[in-house]
């Protein structure tokens, strides 16, 4: 059954991105979605990537782009101003639907005065409530109607603690398990950024937000001046997420005098990861997507004193690790660094340690075992749940 089988008005389905992880979520949800409801219409506020699927833009993804609480605080305003523009535009609008994708608490706090006001309410990428604040289950059955999970342990945590039927939590697998192959060819993706194939590569990944290549962008650049000290043939290669994050990563270079060492390229940051031998990067899902690639990385993540405060010494962290190749297993399966164990002597020995780790193999097989067990068709699957309340709805308004 088909939208358009219950209503010759095309359903408008409002997606809201705020990152570029959920981009490209939103792009290859959008794209499944057409496929299933083909007269469907989308708007919101998306990334490049969901611009170029055919999602309508009444704002752009970029003015949502911020991290950490202090930086919140400090946005606080304009970020509540595109809130209310945005929610009294959906209402204006009453779509079939309103997908929030990944950035949750923006997405959240908006799909609650949504839903209270009768409009159907999804959240694609479940907020790491395993992690952190695990009463946020509730906030979340209050605001939306489903909960699209990319990690299996997310729905089962959802169904442990809340009663039946209260939120419908799906996993849908991760869309990144999907598009990567199993297998990469190294030498080809080293020839395709046209570095040396015989020379061996680190990849330089210093975060997708402006805030996150700010706080590691000296350090990273320290530790491949440091690297190099120890290991001259080594060459490295940094994909920019945005032309912001490379203006902060390209001045950092220029104090370093390292402009001439650093190949800088834009995007592409899983052919710099299939080139590479060792993966240097910030926590986030570009370390999932280094474990998809199967490459050994080092892991750092830097937060502002106050986000810190409550993460250690207010213990509301409440997971073992935060990289996902660690979480996800359960184990140290690679090196991860918190806030002041971030400086060159530290991660230049770590990274140094994975091209001489003497289980490699072993690794790399623990990484394939992620990959077979989130390679779901997760768009296919995300596009399912939401079609599938878009024809509900449809059903029921005509009724």
């Amino acid at each position: 059954m088909r939208a358009s089988d219950v209503s010759d008005e095309a359903p408008l389905i409002v997606l809201v991105a705020g990152e570029p992880s959920g981009d490209n979520l939103g792009a290859a949800l959008i794209e499944g979605l057409r496929a299933r409801i083909p007269n469907a219409r989308f708007a919101g506020i998306p990334g490049p990537r969901m611009r170029a699927a055919g999602c309508e833009a009444w704002m752009q993804s970029d003015e949502l782009a911020v991290m950490g609480l202090i930086d919140v605080l400090r946005e606080l305003p304009r970020l509540l101003r595109i809130r209310r523009l945005l929610i009294e535009r959906v209402l204006r609008e009453r779509p079939a639907i309103y997908v929030g994708v990944d950035y949750k608490e923006f997405n959240l706090g908006v799909a609650k005065r949504l839903k209270a006001a009768g409009l159907r309410t999804v959240q694609y990428v479940s907020p790491q409530v395993w992690a952190w604040r695990q009463g946020r289950v509730y906030t979340i059955a209050r605001a939306v109607d489903a909960v699209l999970c990319l990690f299996p342990f997310e729905k089962t945590f959802y169904e442990q603690r809340l009663p039946p039927h209260t939120l419908d939590a799906r996993f849908v697998g991760h869309p990144l398990a999907e598009q990567i192959p199993e297998r990469i060819d190294t030498a080809m993706a080293r020839s395709a950024l046209q570095l040396d194939v015989q020379r061996p590569c680190v990849a330089l990944l210093p975060g997708s937000r402006r805030g996150e290549a700010t706080r590691l962008s000296d350090d990273f650049i320290a530790t491949a001046k440091w690297l190099l000290t120890r290991r001259p043939e080594l060459q490295f290669v940094a994909p920019m997420a945005s032309p912001g994050v490379k203006s902060i990563f390209v001045a950092a270079l220029e104090r370093a005098g390292m402009t001439e060492q650093v190949r800088l390229i834009d995007g592409q940051a899983q052919t710099a990861m299939a080139a590479s031998d060792v993966v240097l990067l910030a926590s986030g899902t570009a370390t999932l997507e280094a474990a998809l690639v199967k490459r050994p990385m080092v892991v750092a993540y830097r937060t502002g004193w106050f986000t810190a405060f409550l993460m250690r010494d207010l213990k509301m962290m409440k997971a073992r690790f935060f990289s996902l190749p660690n979480v996800l297993t359960d184990r140290l399966l690679v090196p991860e660094f918190f806030n002041e164990q971030v400086n060159a002597e530290t991660l230049g020995p770590a990274v140094l340690a994975q091209f001489d780790r003497p289980d490699r193999e072993r690794l790399i097989a623990e990484f394939a075992a992620v990959h077979r067990a989130l390679n779901s068709p997760a768009g296919g699957s995300a596009a399912d749940v939401v079609s599938e309340l878009v024809l509900r709805g449809a059903h029921a308004d005509a009724k």
